[in-house]
């Protein structure tokens, strides 16, 4: 595979760690419900369909159904307080760095909405590497639909191009589109990708040997 394939990567438990935000904020719309809070360990497991699935996920965790309100609630909070606790993945600037220098096209595939993955990437200096974030708004499709990762490879001129995530969404959006994948094994999920990087700092080598 040439240096000038595409690099896509998703967001949450892929670059960055963002649960203790996304908690946090859940956990803010839950009290306001007069709702107990959920841990670290129950909020991971509901992270990776997007916001909605998770509130509606926090919601039923609790026997409750959630509504649009309760969804608006919680992106207003999560986007004015996404940046409190998060934090970049170990050797991940500098993998990105590694990339962008050897000529690969860099992109976000992610199902979080737009707006709150840009300020994420922008506040945490990840912005410049990433000329191409697809949120899971910006199309009507969302991983684990091939068609949203799709999208991603056409905004990026088409080509070819790996798939870098932590959720089973991201590896089968890669194995609809037939492209290959690298599990993130350092994230949120259980996956089973075409190949598995266990830190940020492996992944320039698994991309030179696909």
């Amino acid at each position: 595979m040439s240096g000038k394939t595409s690099v896509i990567f998703d967001l949450d438990g892929t670059l960055i760690d963002s649960a203790p935000d996304l908690r946090a904020a859940l956990n803010r719309v839950l009290a306001a419900r007069g709702l107990p809070a959920l841990n670290g360990e129950a909020l991971r497991s509901m992270i990776g369909d997007g916001a909605k699935a998770l509130v509606d996920r926090g919601f039923a965790a609790h026997g409750r159904q959630a509504g649009p309100a309760d969804l608006a609630d919680f992106l207003a909070d999560y986007e004015e307080n996404a940046t409190v606790e998060t934090v970049v993945y170990p050797g991940m600037m500098e993998t990105l760095s590694q990339l962008a220098g050897s000529g690969h096209k860099l992109a976000v595939c992610t199902n979080k909405p737009a707006a709150a993955a840009g300020i994420i990437l922008e506040k945490l200096a990840l912005k410049p590497f990433f000329p191409v974030l697809v949120g899971g708004d910006s199309t009507p499709f969302r991983k684990p639909d091939p068609r949203h990762l799709a999208g991603v490879v056409e905004a990026l001129g088409g080509g070819a191009a790996v798939m870098v995530g932590d959720h089973e969404n991201d590896m089968e959006a890669a194995r609809g589109l037939g492209l290959p994948s690298i599990f993130a094994a350092w994230g949120y999920g259980q996956a089973q990708g075409t190949y598995t990087a266990h830190s940020a700092a492996e992944l320039p080598g698994v991309i030179a040997g696909l």
